[in-house]
C-alpha cells in the first residue's frame, strides 16, 4: 500500500483555472488536468527560476520529489500546447 502524499505548500492561486485553444468549442477539445502543485513546480522553476532545491523548500518536499512533479506538469502543459488541448488546474 502506498504512503499517503505529503502535504504540499502552495502559495499561489490562479485566478483563471481554464485555458483552451482560441476558435475551437470546448466540447470539441480533450482536457489536461494540471494540479496545483505541478503549477506552482512550473512557476517557481520556470517563472521565477528558481532551482528544484531552493524551490523544493518552498513547496516542503524533497528536491526529488520535486523533480517528479515539474516533470509531470511540464509534461501536460506540452501536452495540452502541441496537441491543442484545453488545461485545466485543480486544487
Amino acid at each position: 500500500m502506498p504512503r499517503p502524499p505529503k502535504p504540499r505548500c502552495v502559495r499561489f492561486r490562479p485566478h483563471a483555472t481554464y485555458f483552451k485553444p482560441q476558435g475551437i468549442p470546448l466540447c470539441f477539445l480533450e482536457e489536461v488536468v494540471l494540479d496545483i502543485d505541478e503549477l506552482e513546480a512550473v512557476r517557481l522553476c520556470d517563472l521565477k527560476n528558481l532551482d528544484q532545491i531552493e524551490a523544493a523548500k518552498k513547496i516542503k518536499v524533497s528536491q526529488s520529489t520535486l523533480q517528479r512533479i515539474l516533470s509531470s506538469g511540464r509534461q501536460k502543459i506540452a501536452q495540452a500546447l502541441i496537441l491543442g488541448k484545453a488545461i485545466k488546474i485543480v486544487k
